[in-house]
Formats: C-alpha cells, structure tokens, sequence
C-alpha cells in the first residue's frame, strides 16, 4: 500500500481552509463550492479543528441554530486526529475505521500539509487491487 506522501502527489497540491471567525453558511458554501465533506479551521497555519458535514447536522441543524449567526469556531471538531507523511494506507483506514471519521489532516513539521478523504484510501485500495489481480491472471495465463 502507498504512503501518506505518495497519495497526497495524486491530489491538487495545497490546503483548503477556513478561519475560525467564519459563519456556518460560508463553510456550507465552501463545502459545497469544492464539493468536499470537511474543511480544516485555521487560524494562519495554526490547525484549529475541522467542520464536517456531520458537524452541521449535528450542532446547527438539529439544533435549530441560523447558519448565519453561528461561527465555524462555534461547531468545529477541536480534537483532530492526524497522520504524517510516512504512515500507509492501511494505517489511515484503521485509525478512520476505529474513530468513525472521514477526513484525515497531514501534519509534517508541525504544518498541516494536505488532507486525506476515506475516498482517496478507498480508491488506492481498490486501484492496487485490481493490479494485483492483473499480475496473478498474467501470471496464470503464461
């Protein structure tokens, strides 16, 4: 299975954000706007929490809380769990299978690097797979 740092070189370079300070509705329209389940809170490059779509339902939808008046701060995940660079795919899908999350922070040096989706693991698993499948029929078929 590939590394953190290897599948992180398959996606658009960079981090998408949002600052603390920033109503619910502009993280909706994030969301929605780059078609993401998550986006980080930071404050500079100081990684402050993450809002999931989760974390809306749960904490302004259900809450019945205006969208509007309530900041990114208000409802974000504080305890963020993270990988590094080094660790693999499989390590990724154990730590996102035992704490039921979906999105992953890359960390390296202390700076948030990029994020990983359980889409991006489970689309790696499923490519490798289907090499390894390839080789043994190209295998079996000589």
């Amino acid at each position: 299975m590939k590394t953190v740092a290897q599948l992180l070189k398959l996606k658009p370079e960079g981090v998408i954000s949002i600052r603390p300070d920033a109503p619910v509705l502009d993280v909706l329209s994030l969301l929605a706007d780059k078609d993401m389940g998550a986006v980080l809170v930071m404050d500079g490059v100081r990684l402050l929490g993450i809002v999931s779509e989760r974390d809306y339902t749960r904490k302004v939808e259900l809450k019945g809380k205006s969208s509007s008046a309530t900041l990114a701060s208000e409802i974000m995940t504080r305890e963020v769990v993270c990988v590094t660079p080094g660790q693999t795919n499989e390590d990724c899908m154990a730590l996102m299978t035992g704490k039921r999350l979906r999105h992953l922070p890359v960390i390296e040096d202390g700076r948030v690097i990029g994020v990983l989706s359980i889409g991006d693991l489970v689309k790696d698993a499923i490519s490798e797979q289907k090499f390894i499948i390839e080789q043994l029929e190209h295998y079996i078929h000589r």
